[in-house]
């Protein structure tokens, strides 16, 4: 279950990310959830180095228009297996 929300929710953030057509500059980090703030005349800043919706959500109800939403360009770090 938790897969299946965890699928529809990044299914939106990547439907949100092609809606708001964002400039690479006013993207930064490398977390895999972003606080996405208005900066106004319809534009947006997507603030990425939020490890999770909990420690974004305070910055978003703060003042900031804005909500929280999965990094569309996050990319997890893996690593292989070990070489023995």
């Amino acid at each position: 279950m938790k897969i299946i929300i965890r699928m529809v929710l990044a299914v939106g953030a990547l439907a949100a990310a092609l809606c708001f057509n964002i400039p690479t500059s006013q993207a930064y980090g490398d977390a895999p959830w972003c606080a996405v703030v208005s900066t106004g005349a319809g534009d947006v800043e997507w603030d990425c180095h939020y490890y999770s919706v909990e420690e974004c959500r305070p910055n978003v109800i703060a003042g900031n228009r804005g909500f929280c939403n999965l990094n569309p360009w996050y990319v997890p770090m893996t690593f292989g297996p070990r070489k023995h």
